[in-house]
């Protein structure tokens, strides 16, 4: 069902979106149509339907699945088999996700023509915003974007992230002009694989068009962040570039020196003088309304485990919209925010029913306090599937909690997406959500996903290099910090001393390799962040002093938990129990170096 969208007709638009809302259960059972019709018999799915394709049968037959059980599947085709194993429609490459299986990047199949929804729902954004944001036609969008390292399959497709897929495809590169929506980030800038360079070259590109922008951001608000501390360390030099007209010698990459050429073009002291005496001064509080004055919002994904940035974005943008537009994933493209302009904490998405058949698990808390176990268990991931059919999109309950299940039209059938959302309202017979968590996971800086599983295996990989000190851990937690940029992950841990000897005075040399081997132990993805994109900073080790875990307790215990099925949080973010724990640190130990990362090769371990 591929629909198309003119960002410039605000009228057609909307009514499209009033048209798909309002009939949301019929474009659901359409697309579902359209999925088993085209790809029925596939091998996976005519062994389960045996030549009968409806609905009732596609919910009875064919089985809610995760991603080891599909992975055999997509590994095959990567190998080298046909895309009809899971698709009628060719599989055109695979898009790593920022999820891992097993230590190695999930990969999501996908073809030509989801270029074609992808591209539908990003026009759709431009009216939604014209309806709430005058005079978006008036100038530019200063938009930071980024693309990350690919690969090359065995059968000669390419697996990359979903952005960097979007970002090399025609539909970007080629796409028609629209008034609405210019960057000042010419592609090559955007396109350069050197990250350095193209953060360098954008932020140039942004500051040279300073008067032209109208709106800021990035995909995600870690990578904003992270684009304002590099702004930061380099202001100088940028204000030096545009000062003489020249770009550093150090920009290497000869597409990103020409197009940036372009816009430069002559020396502008008085630009340089400007940003100068702006980033001179002491506080860097509101610096993006004083750089870029005619900034109406910041654009950035501040929901899930972006919110932890909030108040650091408020700092910097001085007090303009955080702005969350859309909802996607490796798997799919969801939906959007009809109402941008929301306090983060208001945001939710309606998913639009054209992009793939929806449905829905109803999951509880097994905690009585949901608000206790959202803020002293960081993930509030204490949920139970119940033993209830999957509801279809129309069917969802207001207030209920959901884990998304997706069935696309790129080879994905009946697949748990792992993102718990809870259900707000209704726009027409659209159900709106809001994003809670990320099923399991309880630590993320940035496109890192670590669950509980796997921290727990990187701490039991690490602890024996305790022996050598005469202690032994006796428990941990996590939080994820960030108070600087780049964030990096916090453990605290909890050591006994076996014979004589004093935790305050531990081995450094020990602690640190101990810091060194959870990172190697953590995942593709978080490797990837910490060596390749510089995304997330060195882990560190927070040894506290005996008792501090039961004082822990007994703060939980006095808040409401019962004693007798208290369990130690594995990730922790309110105060309280960070004051807990901060004034009992007796020793703190940073990685030295950075975890071994190189690009994922299909059959061989990371």
């Amino acid at each position: 069902m591929l629909l198309t969208c003119d960002p410039h007709d605000k009228e057609g638009s909307m009514k499209l979106i009033e048209d798909m809302t309002t009939n949301a259960d019929q474009f659901q059972q359409q697309i579902l149509n359209e999925i088993l019709t085209q790809n029925a018999d596939t091998e996976y799915l005519s062994g389960f339907l045996d030549g009968n394709s409806g609905k009732e049968m596609f919910k009875k037959k064919v089985p809610i699945v995760n991603y080891d059980d599909i992975k055999p599947y997509i590994e095959r085709i990567a190998n080298g088999e046909p895309s009809s194993i899971i698709s009628n429609q060719p599989i055109s490459e695979l898009l790593t996700s920022s999820g891992t299986s097993g230590g190695q990047p999930k990969m999501m199949p996908t073809t030509a023509d989801d270029l074609d929804r992808k591209t539908f729902l990003y026009n759709l954004l431009v009216p939604v915003m014209n309806k709430y944001v005058d005079g978006l036609d008036q100038g530019k969008g200063m938009y930071l974007l980024f693309i990350k390292p690919e690969i090359n399959t065995p059968s000669g497709l390419t697996a990359r992230p979903v952005l960097t897929s979007y970002y090399k495809s025609s539909n970007f590169r080629m796409r028609p002009f629209n008034k609405f929506n210019i960057y000042t980030s010419p592609d090559d800038t955007i396109l350069c694989s050197d990250g350095k360079q193209s953060m360098y070259c954008q932020l140039l590109c942004g500051l040279i068009q300073r008067d032209e922008v109208l709106r800021v951001g990035a995909v995600f608000a870690s990578a904003f962040l992270r684009a304002i501390k590099f702004l930061e360390e380099y202001w100088k030099e940028l204000c030096s570039n545009i000062r003489m007209g020249i770009v550093s010698d150090w920009i290497t990459d000869s597409n990103c020196r020409h197009a940036v050429m372009d816009i430069l073009r002559h020396p502008n002291s008085e630009l340089a003088d400007l940003i100068e005496s702006e980033c001179t001064e002491k506080s860097w509080e509101g610096i993006i309304k004083r750089l870029w004055p005619r900034t109406k919002y910041v654009e950035v994904i501040v929901t899930g485990s972006m919110a932890q940035y909030i108040p650091m974005l408020e700092f910097y943008s001085g007090g303009l919209p955080l702005v969350s537009t859309m909802y996607a994933s490796s798997e799919c493209y969801f939906g959007i925010n009809l109402k941008p302009l929301s306090k983060p904490s208001d945001v939710s998405y309606t998913l639009l029913p054209n992009m793939a058949y929806f449905e829905f698990l109803a999951v509880e808390k097994n905690h009585s306090d949901v608000n206790q176990s959202v803020q002293c268990n960081g993930n509030s991931d204490h949920c139970s599937k119940d033993e209830e059919e999957a509801v279809d999109l129309a069917n969802v309950k207001i207030g209920q909690y959901y884990e998304l299940v997706v069935t696309t039209l790129t080879g994905l059938y009946r697949y748990r997406v792992g993102d718990i959302l809870m259900v707000t309202g209704f726009y027409n017979n659209a159900p709106q959500f809001r994003f809670i968590h990320r099923r399991n996971v309880v630590l993320s800086i940035d496109t890192d996903k670590t669950n509980e599983d796997d921290l727990l295996n990187a701490i039991t990989q690490a602890k024996s290099l305790l022996e050598s000190l005469g202690c032994i851990l006796t428990e941990y937690t996590s939080y994820p910090d960030t108070s600087s940029i780049p964030g990096h992950y916090v453990l605290f841990w909890e050591l006994k001393m076996i014979g004589s000897g004093d935790i305050s005075d531990l081995n450094t040399d020990v602690m640190e390799e101990c810091c060194n081997t959870v990172e190697e132990s953590l995942d593709y993805v978080y490797r990837r962040c910490r060596s390749k994109d510089k995304s997330i900073g060195p882990l560190e080790i927070r040894v506290v002093k005996h008792g501090t875990f039961d004082a822990l307790m007994d703060f939980c215990v006095s808040q409401g938990s019962s004693v007798n099925q208290y369990k130690t949080p594995r990730c922790i973010k309110c105060d309280e129990t960070m004051k807990i724990l901060d004034e009992r640190v007796v020793g703190r130990y940073f990685s030295r170096k950075d975890p071994f990362w190189k690009p994922y090769t299909i059959g061989n371990s990371p």
